[in-house]
């Protein structure tokens, strides 16, 4: 896979589905920033958690946690799903697995 090459021949419709695609690589991007978000879609990754499994991997309030997920939800990251009370999230589609596996070997492996 080769990153695009900008050329002074480039369509404006070319140059605008480039910024349309930065921009949603950047707000993907801010969406992950986050250690707290980064750590649930870590959890994610190997499977559904509900929120309580979620508090009690990461040590936090539900509060911080539910905070956290809406911001996930609102990128289109994680999913939800009600069984009675209980909520279950998952992750969306394989987008984040995949920079999850980028930042591990980057930055946790043989460390």
């Amino acid at each position: 896979m080769a990153l695009p090459v900008f050329t002074s021949d480039m369509s404006d419709e070319e140059m605008d589905k480039m910024l349309t695609n930065a921009t949603n690589a950047s707000n993907f991007l801010k969406a992950i920033s986050h250690e707290g978000r980064l750590m649930i879609l870590c959890h994610l990754a190997s499977g559904e958690k509900t929120v309580t499994e979620l508090e009690e991997l990461l040590a936090l309030r539900q509060a911080a946690v539910s905070q956290q997920l809406s911001r996930l939800r609102l990128e289109g990251l994680v999913t939800p799903r009600r069984d009675g009370k209980t909520i279950y999230y998952s992750l969306t589609d394989d987008r984040p697995r995949r920079i999850l596996d980028a930042v591990y070997d980057l930055f946790c492996r043989d460390n």
